[in-house]
């Protein structure tokens, strides 16, 4: 199997400078993806969406915990993503946060919540990309995917070798989650254009960091024509 990525530019290029780019040339080896991958959707609920596409600052009065227009440019990204992996049969789960009092242990982050803020209604699916009932969905109280949930045991018997991670926030919950599948042995594909932050700066420079040493952030392009591959080879095995 080709490697994931040829050399193209990436959202980090105008941030990088000569230090980075020397540090970035001592990093590498084989990011080749397996064949048998998994998509991670994370936190692609109503919250960070609102109701409506606006910046953040307009949006962050009603959502606090809105990314504002970048979670709508994400959105076209993030529903290619996810058909291109039903249509080749890879699994698919996603991550909601739990919104029961009895089954937190904290918030996934330390923002300031809310008064009256309805958890249950924020952890709600964005419609797009409402899971299916065949879809596993993790119900996390932390940062990571794999905090504290039965993620691992599922990849793990699902022969996962692969996880293509896509959702928000990159500097956040992505980040958290894929410097833990990475530390679990998984291979990392992180969706360049289907994951986003309310922080454009954030978004870039862990996006960048996780490139060099956790995950392959990987164009959307690159990443369905891969999905495709998989799929093609499971059709020739049936």
């Amino acid at each position: 199997m080709s490697p994931p990525e040829a050399p193209r530019t990436h959202c980090w290029d105008d941030l990088i400078g000569p230090r980075e780019r020397l540090v970035a040339s001592r990093y590498g080896g084989d990011r080749t993806p397996g064949g048998r991958p998994a998509l991670l959707l994370i936190d692609c609920y109503r919250k960070v969406f609102g109701d409506r596409r606006q910046p953040v600052e307009e949006a962050i009065d009603r959502f606090p915990a809105t990314c504002g227009t970048a979670a709508w440019d994400a959105l076209g990204p993030l529903e290619t993503v996810l058909a291109a992996a039903r249509d080749a049969g890879v699994p698919v789960l996603h991550t909601t946060g739990e919104s029961r009092p009895q089954g937190r242990v904290g918030a996934t982050t330390q923002r300031r919540r809310r008064p009256g803020e309805d958890e249950a209604a924020g952890y709600a699916f964005v419609e797009p990309l409402t899971p299916l009932p065949t879809e596993s969905v993790v119900v996390k109280s932390r940062a990571s995917a794999f905090f504290g949930t039965p993620l691992a045991t599922w990849l793990r018997q699902l022969d996962i070798d692969t996880l293509v991670v896509a959702g928000e926030s990159t500097s956040g919950c992505v980040r958290a989650s894929v410097v833990d599948a990475y530390s679990l042995g998984f291979r990392v594909l992180v969706v360049e254009e289907a994951v986003f932050d309310r922080s454009e700066l954030s978004h870039k420079v862990n996006l960048f960091d996780m490139h060099l040493k956790y995950a392959a952030v990987t164009h959307l392009d690159t990443v369905v024509e891969y999905l495709k591959g998989v799929g093609a080879r499971s059709e020739g095995c049936s």
